[in-house]
């Protein structure tokens, strides 16, 4: 199965919560409503350092994504 690179997510648990789940290398899942993110891979200490480096980079493509979802709402 192909999945899309990024997805939306809600959860009735978390009311405010807007969840984005990046399906590729590294994958992640964020809370847009406070930045949280939880990764699903295990890093070593090499790994951690380009991660970091990354981190903004892949919050800033979900971010993108969610925005561009809620713009085709609007249309």
């Amino acid at each position: 199965m192909t999945l899309p690179k990024f997805i939306l997510g809600d959860n009735t648990a978390f009311p405010n919560a807007i969840f984005v789940i990046h399906t590729e290398f590294p994958r992640f899942i964020i809370n847009l409503e406070n930045d949280t993110v939880e990764w699903f891979e295990d890093f070593d200490a090499e790994d951690q350092k380009e991660l970091e480096m990354e981190t903004e980079h892949a919050i800033k493509l979900a971010t993108d994504f969610y925005d561009a979802e809620i713009a085709k709402y609007d249309e």
